[in-house]
């Protein structure tokens, strides 16, 4: 049924795609912005676009911090990495648990939506829906094994890891599913077969060259970014990897996104604050980056007039953050999941 009476929620709005700060009203009707309007006496709360963690692997909730330690590749490249042995010998009701505990969490820290690399098949898929099932979160599937057949897109470990990668990708084609490869993880080698494909996106290109995102930069590839994981998996000890700055000196699209949680929260707020501190970027481009994802959904989360209404709301005056001098720096380098928040997410 629809609901024709308006809901209007007031404060220093970031508009648009620019994150203008406005303070105003934005008027909702039937779940959708209707308007802005500009108003000088709307109170000091901070209304911000949902984030949209444009890569996770949610499943590897039920491995959390499991204390192991090893390369990249005995640790989560497919199929008998350690998070894959895990993944197999858990009980389709712990992953769902798993899962949902996770989603929980990023929805409490105003994220909106997810893109996850779906392990286990149709099955997986399947424990991803239920997980999410009931919840004002966006959970977007990118299957293998199978799972891509009826998930939103095929998730690819990388193009040197799976066998008849071409049979895979034009089939996803064809169904109209997206495609999306992890590249250039822990080096340049595999970046260059995934470009090939036309991905809707890559994951990493943490060790890509400077021609390999010129070239993402000009096939308008997106880029997701994982710095904590890549980190944390020993892929990178120095911030010149992944090259941020390069990436948008020469125009690349950049999402943010978490990776593995078996090693890193699916915390936003931490990772921006982690980019922050160690690849010294502009604020602005951080969180644009930490919204920007959900453009996979069909809709962006940008504020704008005529988009859906999925708003993160802070009352600064609950803590330390009323004295910010810089609310986007703030939100970036403070406003983490412990920071009380309201979100209005209309699906």
């Amino acid at each position: 049924m629809t609901d024709f009476s308006p809901q209007i929620v007031s404060g220093l709005v970031l508009v648009g795609e620019e994150l203008a700060p406005l303070r105003a009203d934005i008027i909702i009707r039937d779940g959708k912005i209707a308007a802005i309007e500009e108003n000088s006496r709307a109170p000091h709360h901070w209304i911000s676009p949902a984030l949209f963690n444009a890569h996770t692997h949610l499943g590897d909730t039920i491995a959390m911090d499991c204390g192991a330690t090893g390369d990249l590749v005995s640790l989560v490249t497919p199929p008998d990495g350690l998070k894959h042995r895990l993944l197999r010998a858990a009980s389709p009701a712990d992953l769902v648990a798993g899962m949902r505990a996770s989603i929980e969490g990023m929805i409490a820290s105003g994220t909106a939506g997810c893109a996850d690399f779906r392990e286990g098949g149709e099955d997986g898929v399947t424990l991803l829906r239920d997980a999410s099932g009931g919840l004002s979160f966006q959970a977007m599937a990118f299957g293998r094994d199978g799972g891509e057949k009826v998930a939103e897109g095929l998730g690819v470990s990388s193009a040197r890891d799976v066998a008849g990668v071409e049979q895979l990708v034009a089939a996803a084609r064809g169904a109209g599913k997206k495609v999306a490869f992890h590249a250039g993880e822990r080096d340049a080698d595999d970046v260059d077969a995934a470009l090939s494909f036309d991905p809707d996106f890559i994951v990493h290109g943490t060790h890509a060259t400077k021609k390999q995102f010129r070239a993402c930069a000009d096939k308008g590839i997106p880029i997701v970014i994982c710095p904590q994981s890549n980190w944390t998996l020993g892929v990178t000890s120095s911030s010149a990897n992944p090259p941020i700055r390069l990436m948008q000196e020469l125009g690349c699209t950049v999402w943010l996104g978490t990776d593995n949680v078996m090693f890193v929260p699916p915390d936003l707020g931490k990772e921006m604050a982690f980019v922050s501190t160690l690849y010294k970027i502009d604020p602005a481009g951080i969180l644009h980056s930490a919204i920007a994802g959900s453009a996979l959904t069909g809709s962006p989360f940008f504020i704008r007039e005529g988009a859906r209404a999925r708003l993160r709301i802070i009352d600064p005056e609950k803590n330390a953050l009323k004295f910010s001098r810089d609310p986007v720096t703030s939100k970036v380098k403070r406003a983490t999941s412990s920071c009380d928040g309201t979100n209005v997410f209309k699906s």
